[in-house]
């Protein structure tokens, strides 16, 4: 893994940006995308680029179950909002979160993955070592599946919705497999509340209590993380 140290988000996503950049230019086709606060500096300077995305296509790693693609809460609504409406690709997938066959919407997802191979995967990380939702003891060889959210994400999800009953309690998510056959990988965390997780990621054994350890076995890693993130790295 290479490790890229950064002071702040800002120039975290300004880091990335210029990983990506490169990757496009080397001829990439293909950019796996993520949710979540993390990523937003990344897209921003994207959007704020004179790249060129309408000839390439993104793979979304992941879409509550239960909400359509308008719902102010989707991840479809998310990448729209923060990259798609200002930077459209040919091609953009997201889970579809409104099909409730779990059978159908994820093999569907994994015949998108097969299709479009990922060249560049970007990925945040949860406190738990989470990626995507795979939360700890998701099999390091999963494909697409619908994974149950934990009590304490429905519990920091509420404060989005009216009504708690509304708020998602499962996701279709990539799984860790899929993401470990994208070509390349960068990986964002920022603050003090990663710390474990990334230390775990980076130093401690591969192990499913921490999904994102699987990416020791990846040969091309690159974290970008500030000091808060990075402060229990051995």
């Amino acid at each position: 893994m290479k490790i890229i140290k950064v002071k702040d988000t800002q120039m975290g996503g300004k880091e990335a940006f210029k990983l990506v950049k490169a990757d496009i230019e080397n001829g990439a086709k293909v950019l796996g995308l993520a949710t979540g606060s993390s990523p937003i500096t990344l897209y921003n300077e994207m959007t704020s680029s004179d790249l060129d995305f309408s000839n390439m296509t993104s793979v979304n790693l992941d879409e509550y179950v239960g909400l359509k693609a308008d719902n102010d809460q989707s991840y479809h609504y998310f990448m729209k909002e923060h990259l798609f409406s200002k930077k459209p690709f040919k091609n953009s997938y997201v889970p579809d979160g409104s099909n409730p066959d779990a059978a159908a919407a994820t093999s569907a997802y994994d015949k998108i993955i097969e299709e479009n191979p990922i060249d560049l995967q970007i990925l945040g990380i949860g406190r738990n070592g989470h990626i995507g939702f795979n939360e700890p003891g998701s099999p390091f060889d999963g494909k697409t599946r619908k994974v149950g959210l934990t009590e304490s994400t429905i519990e920091a999800n509420t404060r989005f919705f009216e009504d708690e009953k509304d708020v998602p309690r499962f996701a279709y998510s990539m799984g860790i497999g899929s993401i470990m056959k994208a070509k390349k990988i960068i990986l964002l965390a920022y603050g003090e509340n990663k710390a474990d997780a990334i230390a775990a990621t980076v130093d401690g054994p591969v192990t499913e209590d921490c999904p994102a350890s699987a990416l020791q076995n990846h040969p091309d890693v690159t974290l970008i993380v500030d000091d808060a993130a990075a402060s229990k790295l051995k």
